[in-house]
């Protein structure tokens, strides 16, 4: 039996751990406990950075620790100054005036660089634990925020070192777009950088990502109804769908494309107009997008030389889309209005066969585009099917070549597309809600464009029976309506979240 390593059986094990973590729980309460004990104390001093190290180094994620060390460093910081200014305020030996003035501007300058230099070695070591510490990386923001001659190309260095370790951690990533900012590093370098990382790994949703930040800022489109120019989104699209083709499993390709099929609307720009109500009993008014406080937008309703500030309106859906008008106006005899939000300014309608004025305007499935984007897009379409041909239930393709439907012709293509959806829910039944949600957006879609043609509109909405939806996305738009026709199965899912008409508001 001589010369053979024991064993530990499984029990032996066990017990092992056991007592190895009583020992680590003892440790951690002991150096915590100390560490109370000297905060009430106000004893921000080496023994206490030395503490939080111990720990910190084996759990970053601590944030009360992080916390301390921040007060422990501005104490060091300050006191690194008053010491610097109490030296410069000293009397000084005229014959070692100039040996002393260069010691006065070095000696407490290292040693503020030296404070910095350890709390960025440390958040190194805990980033070597945990690469995805939320508390690391902001510790070490703060730290070179603190530090007026922070090293910014030696952060760069730091980001490529830890992509190479992990090239998809968005913590990374998040970090080097605050780095790069600091460094003055060009959108067009970064763009470059991106590049070579996805021919890496087409599977690097972190650098898609990032290469969206980039591209709209290098490459602007002036109507804003793409995400860049269609020059650049031609290119892009023949990018990516290389990168999706080559693994159609791989979700990363497929959501960047999904992107680039989208609108460049700005997500931060101000909500438009899209329904208003002016009837006799008030007003009613739907946005295209959420606001969290009407009341905060300038809204001025005119009629030649009146004009009316609207500005006490009430929100009557949980979306914060449509809203009521508390406000009473006096507009008799007024044949023509002109409505105002913030830049936007629109002409009412009158109701045919009854009192008030309305506007509205369908939201858009789908935004212009050239022949030759137009071209791609067909072509896109056509590699799409082609690979359907080969594997009719790759998800990402079906909802790939669905959206590129709706891109090229959503009048001609409903049908088909909400079929792919059909098949969707079937195909990946995890996410049967969320098709069934896009299905029920895309039929509103549909209905919204054609209601301006019904003999009724806008005073009465249809929906036909035939018409199965899950939800009712885009119910602000019908908040001009009297009257609202759904099917019964449909009022009885929705419930209290049935959309208000102008019928329903108390005004």
């Amino acid at each position: 039996m001589h010369g053979r390593v024991k064993v530990r059986t499984t029990e032996e094990e066990r017990e092992r751990k056991k007592k190895e973590q009583a020992l680590k729980v003892r440790a951690y309460r002991a150096a915590m406990g100390r560490i109370q004990k000297k905060r009430e104390a106000g004893e921000l001093d080496s023994e206490m950075l030395t503490l939080t190290v111990q720990i910190l180094q084996r759990n970053p994620d601590v944030s009360t620790l992080w916390n301390i060390r921040r007060e422990c460093v501005l104490d060091k910081l300050a006191k690194l100054k008053a010491e610097a200014t109490e030296k410069e305020q000293a009397p000084e030996n005229k014959e070692n005036a100039e040996e002393t003035t260069e010691k006065k501007d070095s000696q407490p300058e290292d040693k503020t660089q030296a404070v910095f230099t350890t709390e960025l070695d440390l958040t190194e070591q805990c980033l070597m634990v945990n690469p995805k510490s939320y508390n690391a990386w902001h510790h070490r923001c703060w730290t070179l925020e603190q530090n007026p001659r922070a090293d910014w190309q030696r952060e760069l260095h730091l980001c490529n070192k830890y992509l190479k370790f992990d090239e998809r951690n968005f913590h990374t990533w998040d970090y080097r777009r605050y780095v790069t900012a600091k460094a003055a590093v060009s959108a067009a370098q970064e763009l470059d950088f991106c590049t070579e990382k996805i021919k890496v790994n087409f599977s690097n949703y972190s650098s898609w990502h990032h290469r969206s930040l980039l591209l709209p800022e290098l490459y602007p489109n002036e109507r804003r109804d793409r995400p860049m120019s269609e020059e650049k989104l031609q290119q892009e699209l023949d990018m990516v769908l290389t990168a999706a083709f080559t693994d159609p499993n791989d979700s990363s390709a497929w959501f960047y494309q999904r992107w680039l099929l989208g609108s460049g609307a700005e997500l931060d720009r101000v909500p438009k107009v899209a329904a208003f109500r002016l009837g006799a009993k008030g007003a009613a008014l739907a946005l295209d997008k959420p606001y969290p406080d009407l009341n905060k937008l300038p809204i001025e309703l005119a009629s030649g030389d009146q004009r009316w500030q609207l500005q006490d309106w009430q929100s009557v859906d949980s979306g914060n889309t449509a809203w009521k008008l508390q406000q009473l106006l006096d507009f008799q005899n007024t044949k023509s209005f002109t409505l105002k939000l913030a830049d936007q300014e629109v002409n009412l309608s009158p109701i045919p066969n009854s009192d008030g004025f309305y506007y509205f305007v369908p939201p858009h499935a789908t935004a212009s585009c050239s022949k030759e984007l137009l071209a791609e897009l067909k072509t896109q379409l056509q590699s799409c099917l082609d690979l359907l041909e080969y594997e009719p239930d790759s998800k990402w393709t079906l909802l790939t070549s669905a959206l590129l439907m709706r891109a090229i012709d959503v009048s001609a293509n409903h049908d088909q597309s909400l079929t792919h959806l059909a098949k969707l829910e079937k195909v990946d039944a995890l996410r049967e809600g969320y098709y069934k949600d896009l299905a029920a957006r895309w039929v509103l879609e549909s209905e919204l464009a054609k209601w301006p043609q019904a003999a009724d509109f806008p005073i009465k909405f249809e929906l036909a029976e035939e018409k199965s939806l899950a939800s009712l996305p885009l119910g602000q738009y019908l908040i001009i309506a009297d009257e609202l026709k759904l099917p019964p199965k449909l009022r009885e899912e929705l419930g209290e979240r049935l959309p208000k008409s102008f019928g329903d508001l108390e005004l």
